[in-house]
């Protein structure tokens, strides 16, 4: 090592020192030295990353003038069109940052705004991973720890959301107590208990302050440090592709590719968010005023990731209302607030042993798959967010019906047949585009690719000339597994004895899980990567012997 290329003189005394109490040197040049994937679908994960951090930072900001009290005030502050008006601390407080505090606005904005993007990055990285299948074994742990973090992200972004006490924010408040009444037996409890009393009594900002600022941002910090942690150590997935294998990870280095392009992406993400704060209003509380529990607003929209519970709200009939022993359980606001998001976050944290189980795949995946190779797959993750997304709009059928002239009953109608309906077509024809793009991937493998020319045979037939793909194509199309089959027809061996795994009805239900899921899958086995020019036709054996003295038209494949 040159002089000019040593580190000065003091950090060089500094590092020995630590050294020779830790012994970092070696794991920390290892760790430097660590490979991360090139493919911009991972940035995913950091843009979740960075936005948690925007939330800590301009969270302990607002934290030094918020005051989570209900204590009733008359507001006398710098926001003249509410003099006069009795509100509580926290909504004169939040005023006080807004129109007070230096800055205090475009903080609150950003903060809100982090959290927006905090919660879409989290559900399109765990949309990524789904669909590539790098829940697989072994990254299990990760995926249920990805689970948990999107329902913790949700439930603080409600409770900070209702934390201004505002009437948008007391409205919500107002549903989240309603759900809880909900609970056979224990409702009323719950709600006595969270609320100190009758709704909306004194302590609930407060209480709700305390899990938004110090308990979940906790569980979420130690979540995403365990998920980076377990990431670490079983490295990143990556995509087929020319040198791409289950034991080799193809990318660049931590220090200092990678660390130059994440710190830089880090500034660009917050730029982003800082930008949209500055010149796109979001919650404006002061246009809403205090919330009072008479008081209530049309058109009124909740954060977006909470509108699909909205739209679930709406849509379920009460029809099956019923009473037990004197018991009321009312479906109609248990069902879409409770028991629809358990359905959908608890297949999100069951989908990897479920798929593990019917396939009884027990190997280690460390390369993703390409959507297509996993067509059920594909297929159900399509049909969740089909039943997602039509949630999500039903939320806003007030706003969907007066802006467009449609009938609030016809709407709410619609959406209840298109929320079972939508998610089985989208399944449909999902797979079935899968499964039509496999059978091009083997005819590409097989056969190569157009090349736009044909060639004519003695026999006066026009043959389209296919050309040999390039290496990485060929990697990517050769990358597809076979997924393992338990055959229906093997369950039963020749004297009608059944196999051990098709025994008892789970065995039975596996076996049949596992049929449905592979039965229409495209097989590559056996199939070789052609090499060299190929003529593509129907012709016969005559005409494929004498393809050398063909002439070549050299016009466009799609004139025949």
């Amino acid at each position: 090592m040159t002089r000019a290329t040593q580190a000065p003189k003091a950090l060089r005394g500094a590092g020995n020192w630590i050294d020779d109490r830790f012994h970092l040197a070696k794991t920390g040049e290892k760790n430097l030295r660590k490979v991360f994937p090139n493919h911009w679908s991972f940035m995913l994960g950091e843009i979740a990353l960075y936005s948690f951090i925007i939330l800590l930072l301009t969270g302990v900001f607002l934290t030094l003038w918020f005051k989570p009290s209900m204590a009733e005030i008359v507001y006398d502050g710098s926001y003249e069109r509410l003099h006069g008006v009795t509100m509580s601390e926290a909504y004169a407080s939040t005023l006080y940052i807004d129109f007070d505090v230096r800055g205090g606005f475009l903080v609150r904005q950003i903060h809100h705004w982090a959290a927006l993007i905090f919660a879409a990055s989290m559900l399109v990285h765990m949309l990524r991973v789904f669909f590539t299948g790098a829940f697989r074994k072994p990254r299990e742990i990760n995926w249920l720890i990805g689970v948990a973090i999107v329902t913790l992200t949700m439930l603080e972004g409600l409770f900070g959301y209702s934390l201004p006490d505002d009437l948008p924010s007391g409205m919500g408040v107002r549903i989240l107590q309603g759900v809880m009444l909900s609970l056979p037996v224990v409702g009323t409890y719950i709600s006595m208990f969270l609320f100190g009393g009758e709704f909306p009594g004194e302590d609930i900002i407060p209480r709700l302050y305390m899990l938004h600022i110090l308990l979940i941002p906790g569980l979420l910090l130690a979540l995403i440090a365990a998920h980076f942690m377990i990431l670490w150590h079983q490295k990143h997935t990556q995509y087929p592709g020319t040198g791409h294998t289950n034991k080799k990870v193809v990318g660049t280095p931590m220090f200092p590719g990678f660390a130059v392009k994440a710190g830089g992406f880090f500034f660009f993400v917050f730029a982003v968010t800082v930008g949209l704060s500055a010149f796109v209003q979001i919650n404006p509380v002061h246009l809403f005023g205090p919330f009072t529990p008479t008081s209530i607003t049309s058109g009124l929209q909740p954060d977006w990731y909470m509108g699909f519970m909205e739209g679930a709200l709406r849509l379920f009939p009460n029809y099956f209302d019923i009473n037990i022993a004197g018991y009321a359980i009312p479906t109609g606001v248990l069902v879409p607030g409770l028991v629809i998001p358990g359905l959908i976050f608890g297949a999100m944290a069951v989908w990897p042993f479920f798929e593990a189980w019917v396939t009884n795949d027990k190997r280690h995946h460390n390369m993703a798959d390409r959507p297509r190779n996993a067509p059920v797959r594909t297929g159900m993750g399509v049909a969740g967010i089909t039943f997602y997304g039509l949630l999500w709009l039903a939320g806003s059928n007030d706003i969907l019906s007066e802006t467009f002239s449609i009938s609030l009953y016809s709407l709410s109608w619609f959406f209840r047949v298109a929320v079972i309906a939508g998610p089985i077509l989208g399944f449909i024809i999902t797979k079935r585009i899968c499964l039509g793009l496999q059978r091009r991937d083997r005819e590409t493998l097989e056969h190569g690719y157009e090349s736009g020319h044909v060639k004519q045979l003695p026999s006066g037939e026009f043959i389209e000339v296919h050309k040999e793909s390039s290496d990485d194509t060929v990697h990517i199309l050769q990358s597809k597994e076979e997924v393992p089959r338990i055959d229906v027809d093997e369950a039963v061996d020749a004297n009608g004895v059944e196999s051990p795994q098709a025994r008892g009805l789970m065995g039975r239900l596996r076996v049949r899980l596992a049929d449905w899921y592979t039965r229409d899958n495209v097989s590559f086995e056996g199939v070789e990567p052609h090499t060299g020019h190929h003529l593509h036709h129907g012709g016969d054996s005559a005409d494929r012997a004498h393809h050398e003295a063909a002439v070549d038209t050299t016009e466009p494949a799609n004139t025949h």
